[in-house]
């Protein structure tokens, strides 16, 4: 052992905001002891990302610090310059193994994980490529779970215990993850290693069944290629009435082709334009016909003071075209035999419809559970459909609430009840807890519903939500904020190509002071997702609908075909962004 290091978590302020990390590590003289949790006084700033039983303690070796101060030519370098609790001789990231064991003074550790990356390493180091650096040279550095408490200090032998199975290093194992070429053997080598943390098992896991083969699974659930780029105009062939507020538009092929089929619960990004707005305005619509149906059916709610749903509405004509971007999404039906639980209020039914009629026309024998509220029987969409594909089915669980019945709905055949779907409803329904579950409805529902299903004893990972609107943000370390409404950034306009937030409603033309079209989303208060910033972690991996994008860095790995990562790319044309 040649330092321990340690640090409580603290305000860094950082592109004019406040990081609370604690990455900034300090040396101490004497033992120290390593509980179950951390190292006495230290600690972490983000326990999402760091921390934890199976990250109790970071370790780095000295043998990386001497390649570093080569590598990028510095020689200001201090112990717990990386992040490190532990600063060792030796324990190389090639040749220590997950699940090796060692004693150090009084405790024991095992090896759990290679260090997940993140900006705060870069900003201790002062250099925002080191999140990647650490990656592509293959000098992460690892973390130890604490199998026996005890003391320890500078100048303590590491004594192995014992080899872990399967004999995968940790810069192998971070490889598997991190880097292009995932062999379908190493992955099931790893899943063989007990002390790997249950995270990793996870991105492990879904690298194995993934199906779209794609971008890196493991890092970022990808929504299968793209059946075509950016938009294509369809027919409008049908408009019917399906309640009071909303109507089913079918879009076909001018020339008669039929469409590529969609995977039951994506949704299709249509750009409308309406003679009043100033440009094209971009909307997103679940598709609720049967996936192979050769058409495509999208459901379009009239919302107040609406005005692409007003257009859509009042002013569309049976003939007319409308550009339409293919079928994306990660909200799909599962091909699992598990009971199934679809969840809906209003037009929510939308995608999980979809759902519907596939399991009806695989003649699936799944339990089936369709719960759904409504206002009333004319604001019932789809009700009639509904009931038909249930009745194919042979083994369904029906639950309908009407929040406000109309005196012409007959309860027990229009709807099973009164009120709202709420946890304690679920509870009383009593549903099958290794059910795969798909919410859709508005936010606070399925927030609402979400926990009431978590309550009942289902896991986290079989829950599945689609959001309409702009999906919450994630700034590991920088405190949440009450989200304003997405805006044109102060400054001049820029001359570039421009830039659309789909779900976001904002067009903005480029400018050069951007680094990354991150750094322009952040300008707009629009809600994004990242961590690391330098094209490693796939945080901020976003769905590309149209355009092309330049990389600088490259990622580490390229993300899925029709994503992009946003916080290491620039624009090269006009651009749509799922944001």
């Amino acid at each position: 052992m040649v330092s321990v290091n340690i640090g409580l978590p603290k305000d860094v302020l950082w592109h004019g905001k406040n990081v609370f990390t604690g990455v900034y590590k300090q040396p101490v003289a004497g033992p120290r002891h390593a509980g179950r949790l951390n190292v006495d006084g230290d600690g972490q700033g983000d326990l999402g990302g760091h921390g934890g039983e199976q990250r109790a303690v970071f370790v780095y070796q000295l043998d990386s610090y001497r390649y570093w101060e080569h590598e990028l030519e510095r020689d200001d370098f201090v112990y717990g310059q990386f992040g490190e609790n532990f600063t060792v001789e030796g324990l190389h990231d090639d040749e220590v193994c997950i699940g090796d064991r060692f004693q150090i003074g009084t405790g024991v550790f095992e090896v759990t994980q290679p260090r997940v990356t993140c900006y705060r390493v870069g900003i201790r180091m002062g250099d925002a490529r080191i999140p990647a650096l650490l990656v592509s040279h293959h000098r992460p550095g690892f973390y130890f779970r604490v199998l026996q408490e005890g003391d320890v200090e500078a100048g303590d032998a590491i004594v192995k215990l014992a080899s872990g199975p399967e004999q995968m290093t940790v810069a192998e194992t971070d490889a598997l993850l991190y880097l292009p070429g995932h062999p379908r053997r190493q992955l099931v080598r790893a899943l063989r290693i007990p002390a790997l943390s249950p995270g990793w098992q996870s991105s492990f896991r879904a690298l194995l069944e993934d199906d779209v083969k794609s971008g890196n699974a493991g890092l970022a659930t990808a929504s299968p290629p793209p059946a075509w780029p950016g938009f294509r105009q369809l027919c409008v062939t049908a408009i019917d009435h399906e309640s009071a507020s909303v109507i089913a538009i079918r879009l076909e092929d001018p020339d008669g082709a039929s469409h590529p089929p969609a995977r039951p619960g994506q949704y299709v990004t249509v750009r409308v334009r309406v003679a009043a707005a100033e440009r094209s305005l971009l909307r997103n619509y679940s598709l609720c016909s049967a996936p192979g149906a050769g058409y495509y059916r999208i459901a379009v709610k009239r919302e107040d003071a609406g005005v692409v749903s007003g257009y859509l509405h009042t002013r569309l004509p049976v003939g007319a075209q409308l550009d339409v971007a293919a079928p994306r999404g990660t909200f799909i039906l599962d091909s699992t035999d598990a009971p199934i639980l679809l969840i809906s209020v209003g037009v929510g039914a939308t995608p999980v419809l979809a759902m519907l009629h596939t399991l009806s026309e695989d003649h699936s024998d799944r339990e089936i559970w369709w719960l759904h509220g409504a206002r009333s029987g004319r604001e019932h969409s789809f009700a009639a459909e509904t009931r038909t594909l249930l009745a194919s089915l042979p083994s369904v669980h029906r639950c309908i609430r009407y929040s406000r019945p109309d005196s012409d709905d007959h309860e027990g055949d229009d709807f099973d009840g009164p009120g709202r779907l709420t946890p304690a409803l679920l509870a009383e329904l009593d549903p099958p807890r290794d059910a795969e579950a798909y919410l859709c409805g508005p936010a606070p529902f399925m927030a609402e519903i979400s926990a009431g299903l978590a309550a009942l004893g289902l896991d986290a990972g079989r829950i599945h939500t689609e959001l309409f609107g702009p999906a919450p943000g994630l700034t590991p370390g920088i405190a949440s904020t009450p989200a304003p409404t997405p805006h044109a950034p102060a400054g001049t306009p820029g001359r570039g190509p421009m830039i659309e937030f789909a779900r976001s409603n904002l067009a903005i033309p480029w400018g050069e002071d951007y680094a990354s079209v991150l750094e322009l989303a952040e300008a707009c208060d629009v809600p994004v997702r990242w961590s690391c910033r330098t094209g490693v972690c796939h945080s901020c991996e976003t769905t590309l609908i149209a355009g092309t994008l330049d990389y600088d860095p490259e990622p580490v790995e390229p993300p899925a075909e029709g994503s992009a990562l946003i916080c290491c790319s620039r624009p090269h044309s006009d651009v749509v962004l799922d944001l």
